[in-house]
Formats: C-alpha cells, structure tokens, sequence
C-alpha cells in the first residue's frame, strides 16, 4: 500500500510539474516589452465559414434594391405560402430566361423597434435597409406570363412577395491557422466601424453568428478581411441592466477605506476611487467579413472571449492581416 501511495504522489507531481512548465511556455515577451500570458494573449482558433454562412448571410444595404421582380407563389398557392428545396415557384416580372438563376432576398423591418444601444435607430437609417438572403432559384419555364422556377438552396423558407434578383457567385474565405488574440490592443487601425445589428435583430452575439457593419468596399473592406470587436467600460453605463453592477458594493467588508465607482454618478465610499473612463479598453471577438456593399460589411463572428453587443466598435486586425 505504501508502494502503491508512493507511486500515486510521485505521478500528481509529475503532472503538476507538466502543467507548469506548459503555462510558463506559453508566456512569451512580445517586441514593446508586454508578457503575453494564456489571459491576455490566448491562442484564438478561428472558425472557417460554411457554404450556407456565406450565402444566407443576408447584408445592408444603402441603395434600395429594386423590387419589380418578386415571388407570386407556388405550385401549390393558396394552400401553400412557404417553398423550400426542390419546389416550384412563380416569378413575377420582366428578363427571365430559362437557365437563370436568381437570389431571393427580403427587405426587412424589426417589428420590436427596441434600441440595443442608445442612437441604434438612427445610425441603422442612416447605413441602410437590411435585407435577408432566403434562397437560390433557377428559372425552368417562361412559356406564361409568370415565370417557372425551382427552388435551388433555401436558407429560410421562400414567401410570397420576396424580391427575386441575379445571383452572383460569392468569395468564400480561405482557412487562418491559430494566432495569439491581444485583449489590450491599442487603438491604431486605419479602418474602424461599429455593429449597427445583427441577423435576426438579435442583440448579443457569439461564435458563428452573423452581424453587419457600417463600413464597406468604399473604405477599403473586402471579403477575408479580418476585424476585431472591442468595448469599452463605459458602455456598461449606457445599459439600464448592467448599469446597476455599477452601484452595488465592490468592497470587502473587512477593508478600512471602501473603494467606489465615479464620484458623482454613484454613492462614493471613503476609499480609493475606479474611474470607469481609466479601465482599459477589451478586445471581444474577431470578426470575419463574408460579404461588403460599397458602404457596408456583413460579418461572421469566428472567435468570441464573452458575448459580442450590438453597438461595439469594430477595428480592422492589422495583426491577423498580415498573417
């Protein structure tokens, strides 16, 4: 039993030793002299977007989209209103021909109208209409005065009234190996933006969601370009719900001085003061673009450290560019 215990100690220890010397293996001293540790520098493995990521991505757009070409129906109206792969629908409009492939598109509205961000609204009417991309399909019959198409790909079941536009072949993005992800990077970027929304209208984000930026090809923007999500603290203080975080006790009750948030906007302790302005600013998420406008840029999330918002400001990855 001693033997037994003996070897037992002696394989924690090899283990514990194993791991400390894995930690301290991944610290390395970059050029301006920071120690970048797992914490500040993890290896971020970024995730490839898919067929459908890039073409069901949907986009914003400045310019509206003509519309006089649209979906009637289907092989099975009234009775059916929504088409996926494989069925028939009805084109309604002028320059079909047997063979052509077009891309159904839907302009949207958020039916919720809620703010994510203080000036979400504005700045949206000011970057465009969203659009959603539902579908691909190919033109079979133009023998009446609709034309007949079979649905190709569906993202999104197809709808009555969607808009039918030319299809164009998309880039697809290339694979990035692994790469340190710098949490404090300073600001520098020649290129920054901000999400003005998500797919879905959603307002949080994580891995492999998309989301749209009010930068486009007009900046530089191209598909493959790489940009990093970052917050600062003082959003927080933007929010109704994260806000409060702010005025509850930060102090051990044992402390003699009681630190406290800003003076003025929250009961002050008789402690040191945290400034939130003075809190460095945090890398989020990187981003990849799958697709541009000349104003506008459609993103996938490949790497996220918390929860991406709308409303956070989006920086071009200089290091991940010249990877």
């Amino acid at each position: 039993m001693k033997k037994i215990g003996l070897l037992l100690l002696l394989a924690a220890t090899s283990g514990w030793a194993q791991s400390s010397g894995s930690e301290t293996a991944a610290d390395v001293a970059t050029p301006d002299g920071t120690l970048a540790t797992s914490a500040s520098f993890p290896i971020q493995r970024i995730l490839k977007p898919t067929y459908a990521d890039v073409y069901c991505a949907g986009f914003i757009s400045r310019q509206s989209l003509p519309d006089s070409n649209y979906v009637s129906g289907g092989l099975e109206t009234p009775q059916t209103t929504k088409y996926s792969n494989g069925e028939l629908v009805y084109l309604r409009g002028s320059g079909y021909s047997a063979g052509a492939q077009y891309e159904i598109i839907r302009a949207l509205r958020d039916i919720n109208e809620y703010e994510m961000f203080p000036g979400q609204r504005k700045l949206l009417k000011a970057t465009g209409q969203a659009y959603g991309v539902i579908g691909r399909v190919r033109v079979i019959d133009t023998r009446s005065k609709l034309a007949v198409a079979q649905v190709e790909y569906s993202c999104d079941p197809i709808n009555p009234g969607d808009t039918a536009i030319p299809f164009a072949e998309k880039p697809m993005v290339p694979f990035h190996p692994p790469l340190r992800f710098d949490r404090f990077l300073p600001t520098g970027s020649k290129i920054s933006g901000r999400i003005v929304m998500g797919k879905d209208f959603d307002s949080e984000f994580g891995t492999g969601q998309k989301v749209y930026l009010n930068v486009g090809a007009n900046q530089g923007v191209k598909v493959g370009d790489y940009f990093r999500a970052v917050r600062h603290y003082e959003e927080d203080l933007k929010d109704p719900v994260d806000s409060l975080s702010f005025k509850a006790a930060i102090s051990e009750d044992t402390q003699k001085k009681q630190p406290s948030f800003d003076p003025g906007r929250f009961e002050k302790g008789n402690g040191p003061v945290i400034h939130v302005r003075d809190l460095p600013r945090r890398a989020v998420g990187e981003i990849v673009v799958i697709g541009t406008t000349p104003t506008t840029a459609t993103g996938m999330i490949v790497f996220a450290m918390e929860d991406v918002h709308a409303g956070d400001g989006v920086e071009l990855d200089e290091q991940t560019q010249a990877q």
